[in-house]
C-alpha cells in the first residue's frame, strides 16, 4: 500500500531531531512491511473512527489513517503533542 502525508504530518517531521527523524526511516519500513511489528506498538486511537498510533520511541509518537489504498500519515512529534491534536 500506498504511505501519503498530510501537511501537517511534513511540518512536524522537519521540527523533528535528525536522529528522530532516521530512527522513523527505520520505522517507516517496518511499518511498510508489518503493520502489526510489535515495536511499532500500533493501537486504535480512541474517540476516533479511523485513526491509529505507533510509535518511534518512549517518546514520539506518529498518527496514521488505513484506507482502501494507502496509509495517511497524519501527525508526528512528542507523545502528548501528537495525541492532544491527532
Amino acid at each position: 500500500m500506498k504511505i501519503l502525508r498530510t501537511g501537517v504530518f511534513k511540518e512536524d517531521f522537519k521540527q523533528l531531531p535528525k536522529p528522530t527523524q532516521e530512527k522513523f526511516e527505520s520505522k517507516i519500513i517496518l511499518f511498510m512491511n508489518n503493520i502489526h511489528h510489535p515495536s511499532l506498538r500500533v493501537k486504535k486511537m480512541k474517540g476516533h473512527k479511523n485513526r491509529w498510533e505507533a510509535s518511534i520511541d518512549m517518546f514520539y509518537r506518529f498518527t496514521f489513517e488505513i484506507h482502501s489504498d494507502h496509509y495517511l500519515l497524519r501527525r508526528i512529534g512528542p507523545h502528548d503533542d501528537v495525541l492532544k491534536k491527532p
